[in-house]
């Protein structure tokens, strides 16, 4: 099975080549493809080397899946091309995520949204990803009516540029910013740009993401995101109001038997998510449960999830293990 991963030399694009070898991905032939400047060099996958090639000739090579992380101009620009010869794109950047017809899919929650003639899928936001996941099962027991969430969010999120930036700041060095503020010692409440509403454009993503994943279009929600110095993941604060009455006790029980989930939540022990315990993992970590007795129905909960792994590339990867397990690909 030939796979091509576009944008390979990325931190997305390296992280989705780990997430391959490490799932064990029956990957035939690998095609890595980057920017012009770094076709002909060389990386290695699965103890074997591999020439970085340009998008044509992947093209060519008419792969079984195309995994891109290379923006969203590019994927604009390219994935059609390789969709026209029947190759299944997997798209992280936001081109995709909200056309009318293109399935934008996290497995635990809808995969069933993927059809054989869907060449095209989109792999959602990072900070929606893990919120959904969590969701996804509360909302099959009680259904969900609406949704305040404020994120914390890793650098990593901005990509290797951002994270120099914070490592220079910290170590005092000369610094070539990403963000318009220091970010080190500081957290800025603002991601992506700003839109004519106040919001910016990554609260958007969250908010009309997550009613088209979970095929709720009336849900109220609302959305801060922002950026803290940290590397290990995202962490979100959840506010989540129910129809039906909640309970927390079968809260925890339907959460620690969930798909994707670990649930983290002792107080008396301590124990709660954290980026660095959730760094370089796969699943979606879930604790300080608690009603909020301020509205009926209502539960608060801390979420969080590699950005790089769970948020990007490892949904990406099991998106593509999907399309092997319904026979679309072979």
């Amino acid at each position: 099975m030939k796979i091509a991963v576009v944008g390979a030399t990325g931190l997305v694009g390296s992280k989705m080549l780990q997430v391959l070898a490490e799932r064990n991905f029956p990957v035939s032939e690998l095609i890595p493809v980057a920017s012009e400047k770094s076709i002909g060099k060389e990386i290695t996958f699965n103890g074997k080397s591999y020439k970085i090639q340009s998008m044509q000739d992947a093209i060519d090579a008419k792969p079984a899946i195309a995994i891109f992380s290379a923006g969203g101009s590019t994927s604009l620009e390219w994935a059609p091309k390789f969709a026209a010869n029947k190759t299944f794109v997997i798209d992280n950047s936001s081109a995709w995520r909200m056309q009318e017809n293109t399935p934008l899919v996290v497995p635990e929650v809808n995969a069933d949204a993927i059809t054989q003639t869907d060449y095209i899928i989109a792999n959602p936001n990072c900070s929606t990803i893990q919120m959904v996941v969590a969701l996804k099962p509360l909302h099959a027991q009680y259904h969900l009516k609406r949704v305040v969430v404020s994120t914390y969010q890793s650098v990593t999120g901005t990509g290797q540029k951002a994270v120099k930036q914070m490592m220079d700041e910290r170590q005092g060095n000369s610094v070539d910013a990403v963000y318009p503020y220091q970010i080190d010692m500081n957290v800025l409440p603002h991601i992506d740009v700003f839109l004519e509403d106040g919001y910016t454009k990554e609260e958007q993503k969250m908010m009309l993401e997550t009613k088209k994943i979970m095929n709720l279009p009336d849900l109220k929600i609302t959305a801060t995101t922002v950026r803290v110095p940290t590397m290990g993941g995202h962490s979100e604060s959840i506010n989540a109001t129910f129809d039906l009455p909640i309970d927390l006790a079968e809260i925890r029980n339907i959460l620690s038997h969930s798909e994707g989930i670990i649930l983290q939540d002792d107080p008396s022990k301590l124990l709660y998510p954290m980026p660095l315990t959730a760094h370089d993992k796969d699943e979606v970590f879930v604790g300080r449960l608690r009603i909020d007795n301020s509205c009926d129905n209502t539960l608060n909960m801390w979420v969080v999830s590699d950005n790089l792994r769970k948020g990007a590339a490892t949904n990406a990867v099991q998106i593509a293990e999907y399309l092997v397990k319904k026979g679309f690909v072979k």
